[in-house]
């Protein structure tokens, strides 16, 4: 008479049901991490202000951190609206930028402010010898809105100054 081994199925099914918790861990633990990069509540706050034809922005960093260059886009479309690099002032330098100011750089881009600003200014910089950078996008009519005291910058949270954009970056004394 032929008799049938049967294997236990007990271990395998107990080993599955870990190696499918495991798996679906690592997938959640990803989704996770890649949501919390890409949420904007989880961004640095860059600050813009529109005062008639002069538009400038402060964008956070560190006193070690010097500016290399700074891209402006229509945020809808993604034209290039200005590029200028090797900032000559400063403020420039730290992060406080007066848009389509040529003169303020070393090269920019030979396109002058358009007449008409779009509705959503994509400004980015990057930071000289790091590679790295920042950036955000503004609402320009909102900016244009705000009631802003001296020394103040719009962002989506609202009217900030220099100091407090820049103490984001949470920089030691000496940084």
């Amino acid at each position: 008479m032929d008799t049938v081994r049967h294997r236990p199925v007990l271990p395998f099914v107990l080993a599955g049901s870990v190696l499918g918790l495991a798996f679906l861990a690592a997938v959640g633990t990803g989704a996770w991490v890649i949501h919390r990069m890409s949420d904007p509540a989880t961004a640095f706050l860059a600050g813009i202000r529109v005062d008639g034809s002069r538009v400038s922005v402060k964008m956070p960093g560190c006193r070690t951190d010097e500016v290399e260059s700074v891209e402006v886009h229509d945020f809808d479309s993604e034209a290039l609206l200005w590029r200028a690099t090797g900032p000559k002032t400063p403020e420039g330098r730290r992060g406080l930028i007066a848009l389509w100011n040529a003169d303020d750089f070393r090269e920019a881009t030979p396109g002058t402010r358009p007449g008409t600003l779009p509705a959503n200014l994509d400004v980015s910089v990057t930071f000289a010898g790091t590679g790295d950078g920042t950036g955000d996008v503004f609402d320009v009519r909102r900016a244009r809105a705000a009631h802003l005291r001296d020394g103040q910058y719009w962002t989506r949270d609202g009217a900030r100054t220099a100091a407090q954009i820049d103490a984001q970056f949470g920089c030691h004394r000496g940084g």
